[in-house]
């Protein structure tokens, strides 16, 4: 009986010790805190009391051009092929030049789409047996066209830039378009067969 006591009073007087290095632990670290915050009161404060900026002032009197990083498409127009070393390296096409073949390839696309897609889409209908409203016709055409410039800029980005030459220009052109063609009927195919049954 006398050892359970003896036991208790020194787990007790163990419990004792730790809860009192605790203790000075966190008085330790409340007195370094107070310290810091004195330090941090007596440094001059930075005080921002209110920013202006007066836009009505600036005077715009024209604002066009082009904001160009790297080399500026005009500083091209005269550059056949740069020379690294002793060997030559031709130049994509220029930018104008790319230009109007995105151009032409559009308005090849969009006379495709004003001139095949209703058939296209009668005849999805027909092989689903899909009955498909007239409206239909209108907002598959539009839709189209409004994805045309992405898709173009999408395929063309994809030639690699080796065969982005002047001398490819009408091979990538053709590419892209069959591309174009082939995304169109297959747009239109899903788009049909996706169709509600009425």
């Amino acid at each position: 009986m006398y050892q359970d006591f003896y036991d208790y009073i020194r787990q007790l007087h163990l419990f004792i010790e730790s809860q009192e290095k605790r203790i000075r632990r966190l008085e330790t670290l409340l007195e370094q805190s107070v310290n810091d915050i004195a330090e941090l009161k007596k440094k001059p404060s930075i005080n921002v009391d209110r920013i202006e900026y007066k836009f009505d002032q600036l005077k715009v009197e024209k604002l066009d051009g082009t904001l160009n990083i790297g080399l500026n498409p005009s500083d091209m127009q005269g550059i056949e092929d740069f020379a690294v070393g002793n060997q030559a390296i031709n130049t994509p096409m220029q930018p104008a030049q790319q230009m109007r073949g995105v151009m032409e390839i559009e308005d090849e696309i969009v006379n495709f789409v004003d001139s095949e897609a209703e058939s296209l889409i009668s005849s999805y209908g027909e092989n689903f047996n899909k009955t498909v409203d007239p409206s239909y016709h209108a907002f598959i055409k539009d839709d189209i066209k409004k994805q045309l410039p992405g898709r173009i800029e999408f395929y063309f980005n994809k030639i690699p830039l080796q065969k982005r030459q002047p001398e490819n220009e009408a091979e990538n052109k053709q590419k892209v378009i069959q591309q174009l063609k082939s995304d169109i009927e297959k747009g239109i195919e899903a788009f049909i067969r996706n169709l509600p049954d009425v």
